[in-house]
């Protein structure tokens, strides 16, 4: 089940009968997650008209995730997964993390921590399917790289 900041959560077949995921999931509990928030907007901002929803995972409840996004909490579709259960299904190890699901339920590619080579092969498999152009990374803007948090802390 994955649970917008607004509206009734559903099982995650429901959220792509039409579009692929795009996801950035974040833990709001580390600095890690902080330090990639600027970079992991601009890199969903510019699949935005894609045929991929793009979206940020936050393991937190929904008040919580209001208060670390701000505004971002508006401009993009907000998922809260407090007890993880997404990130597990993912078989994620390491937060932040950059997911591509495909329309069929299929993990087609993830990176974990900030690596922008990591990140920039998800993007690039993103726009391959959807026939888009993948945003540059790094950008001098972008954090260094890190490994990132335990993603089931």
């Amino acid at each position: 089940m994955l649970t917008p900041l607004v509206g009734e959560a559903r099982p995650l077949e429901e959220w792509l009968t039409t579009f692929h995921l795009a996801s950035v999931v974040l833990d709001p509990y580390t600095n890690e997650s902080a330090w990639i928030l600027v970079t992991a907007a601009r890199i969903l901002r510019a699949f935005r008209e894609s045929d991929a929803r793009v979206n940020f995972v936050l393991t937190c409840p929904v008040s919580e995730a209001r208060t670390f996004l701000g505004p971002l909490a508006d401009e993009f579709l907000v998922f809260c997964d407090p007890d993880r259960t997404f990130v597990k299904g993912l078989g994620l190890a390491t937060l932040p993390a950059f997911v591509f699901v495909r329309i069929d339920g299929t993990v087609q590619a993830a990176a974990e921590g900030w690596n922008a080579a990591e990140w920039r092969n998800t993007a690039e498999s993103i726009a391959v399917t959807t026939a888009w152009k993948r945003p540059d990374m790094p950008l001098a803007s972008d954090p260094g790289p890190f490994h990132g948090t335990p993603a089931l802390a």
